[in-house]
């Protein structure tokens, strides 16, 4: 299915999330690694619709399989709120809307992951997604 022109593209935009869950997730942070993988547990636990959680936790996994895992339910959960936002299954979702952000940093983890355990196919759907999303992404715009 070919795109739409950019200027017939809807954006879509993520709400931003509850100041005492941004700022659980922040002081989860700031924990060394493994005591920050059992609170963002605790977080995420508390709501799982957080994606910006599941986004930490797919870093902190320590089996590839458990990386993948994590940043897939937060994909699943971004696609959830994407639509709960008016996102319809294509337009654009810009990583230079900060809120955007965590749903994104799921993507490029899954895309990670699925490299990693060998899934060529779906790394090169979320390559081709990623651009759908955003025209003018770069890997460049999520830090190491």
């Amino acid at each position: 299915m070919p795109s739409l022109p950019l200027a017939d593209r809807h954006e879509t935009v993520l709400p931003q999330v509850a100041p005492a869950l941004h700022d659980a997730y922040q002081s989860a942070l700031t924990l060394d690694p493994a005591a920050r993988k059992v609170a963002l547990g605790e977080v995420v636990a508390g709501d799982p619709s957080f994606i910006a959680g599941w986004a930490a936790l797919s870093v902190l996994g320590v089996e590839p399989v458990e990386r993948y895992a994590y940043a897939r339910v937060g994909y699943h959960r971004g696609l959830d709120a994407l639509r709960a936002s008016g996102w319809g299954g294509s337009g654009l979702v810009r990583w230079s809307q900060a809120s955007n952000r965590a749903f994104l940093t799921c993507l490029v983890r899954l895309r990670e992951a699925a490299r990693t355990i060998g899934e060529t196919a779906e790394v090169e759907r979320i390559d081709l997604f990623l651009r759908d999303l955003d025209p003018d992404w770069t890997d460049d715009n999520l830090p190491v």
